[in-house]
């Protein structure tokens, strides 16, 4: 018999896919896990005790609780492109997955491309060698076609006719090849390093240089024995805030999902596992910690009260309309605080006052920039967050007149005592009220043309004209140290 003959023997057999990590870039175990963390943190606790009794009753406990779209999953679009012309040529097509039978025929459902659903059911786990001999008996040894994935499905391949090799490294292709003939093979999606570095957000570290802020401002940079705390400050901030992030992304994969540009994200588009940012979690914040307690009890203290907040933020407040946006603004604040703990420099009330309403209007500014650009759920609501696509006017507002409180808090803070010890010729840095003022200004209008599509800080890091208002408000500092002949 020739190839083409033997093509098309093999394209008259049923096909059987499998669907975590195959038809889906995604598993659903993780993702159903996940969701119980996102709509009822306590009930977690009990998947130890799930799990003792079988992997097959943990997916069944988690399928129960967990409610999804199958539309917002990322699936593997090459491969379900394939799939229906299969079907179209007259195929039989077959899912067969170790997942729960509820999530597999929800998924099934909404593709509409399969004459059967085989999975998991609460007492029986679907995968390796028990899937194996559920398809020998139901077609015969040699009477299938299997797509998988991973190696767990060598036992399946064994007694397949032919395979479809999805996602998998160049050695389990070659396994593969050893047991079967290969009919079709579909490239793994890749996740280099650089989509592993944008998942921990190592732009996002730059805000971590508020930490700074304290020993600027008390004009003590010079002092060569604060830097080395105030780095291992700086980056055990930045361990923590990528741990941080880890969690919200994992916590947000359905709003990201719905959203233009979040989509892309490394876990919402399925480039990276879900296992993988978990794992990853606790080692970013054993290392954040363990920097911390070089630096001191003081600081210690801090960082944790930063991620005790944050995860307060990511699991309850970022769903509160006006907290979600006090509680960031304490963020922001708590990472000066932070820095003078590391540094040994005390703070003021004006530094303190300036820097809550500031950063209580650029966050302000996020959630505006989100209600621009984001379309809306039913009911104009905005997805994972506790704001209507009509509250875009009333958050202008809040945004503009906190940013504004901050110059006023900035001007009156030049009439006081400390400017008139601290600097030499004090008329000079009344010129960062204006420049302020302009900046302010600036991001609103930026944010109000549609303009705003990263965190204010790090937009205002790209942005040219908030470079130069930071360009020209350091200005007129460094002049107010200086004695002009006036």
């Amino acid at each position: 018999m020739g190839t083409a003959d033997n093509d098309t023997a093999l394209c008259a057999l049923p096909l059987v896919v499998d669907m975590d990590g195959t038809v889906l870039l995604t598993d659903m175990l993780h993702e159903s896990a996940v969701g119980l963390l996102r709509s009822s943190p306590t009930t977690v606790l009990r998947i130890p005790l799930w799990l003792a009794r079988g992997k097959a009753v943990l997916k069944a406990e988690l399928a129960e609780r967990f409610v999804f779209d199958p539309g917002l999953l990322p699936f593997n679009e090459p491969l379900v492109a394939w799939l229906r012309t299969e079907r179209a040529a007259g195929r039989r097509l077959i899912l067969c997955t170790a997942s729960d039978g509820r999530i597999a025929q929800a998924v099934a459902a909404h593709l509409g491309i399969f004459d059967e659903v085989l999975a998991s059911d609460g007492e029986t786990n679907l995968s390796g060698e028990v899937k194996a001999r559920l398809l020998a008996r139901r077609f015969g040894q040699g009477g299938f076609a299997y797509a998988g994935n991973a190696a767990t499905d060598l036992p399946v391949w064994r007694e397949a006719r032919a395979a479809v090799v999805i996602n998998a490294p160049e050695s389990l292709a070659v396994r593969v090849a050893q047991l079967c003939p290969v009919e079709r093979s579909f490239a793994a999606v890749r996740s280099g390093l650089g989509v592993h570095l944008r998942m921990l957000r190592l732009h996002q570290w730059l805000k971590n240089l508020l930490l700074a802020v304290p020993l600027a401002a008390a004009h003590r940079l010079a002092e060569p024995e604060r830097w080395p705390p105030l780095l291992m400050a700086i980056l055990a901030f930045s361990l923590c805030a990528s741990a941080v992030y880890l969690v919200n992304d994992l916590l947000d994969l359905e709003s990201d999902r719905r959203h233009l540009r979040k989509c892309e994200r490394a876990l919402a588009s399925g480039r990276v596992s879900l296992r993988l940012a978990v794992l990853l979690v606790p080692l970013l914040l054993a290392c954040a910690l363990g920097l911390a307690s070089a630096v001191g009890q003081a600081f210690w203290g801090w960082l944790g009260g930063y991620f005790l907040l944050t995860c307060g933020y990511s699991l309850v407040l970022k769903r509160a309309a006006l907290l979600d946006c006090l509680t960031l603004a304490i963020l922001y604040t708590l990472r000066i605080v932070a820095g003078g703990a590391a540094t040994g420099v005390p703070l003021s009330y004006w530094l303190l006052s300036f820097s809550v309403f500031l950063f209580l209007s650029l966050a302000f500014v996020k959630r505006y920039a989100e209600l621009q650009t984001q379309p809306p759920e039913a009911g104009g609501k905005l997805a994972g967050r506790g704001y209507r696509s009509t509250d875009a006017p009333l958050v202008l507002t809040l945004g503009m007149a906190s940013g504004f409180a901050s110059a006023l808090v900035l001007s009156l803070y030049l009439n006081s005592e400390a400017v008139v010890r601290m600097y030499r010729t004090p008329e000079c840095i009344w010129a960062t009220v204006p420049v302020l003022l302009f900046w302010i200004s600036h991001m609103w209008l930026t944010a109000h043309r549609g303009g705003m599509h990263d965190d204010p800080l790090v937009f205002a890091v790209k942005d040219k004209a908030s470079l130069l208002a930071g360009l020209l408000f350091v200005a007129a500092l460094v002049a107010g140290t200086v004695a002009l002949p006036w």
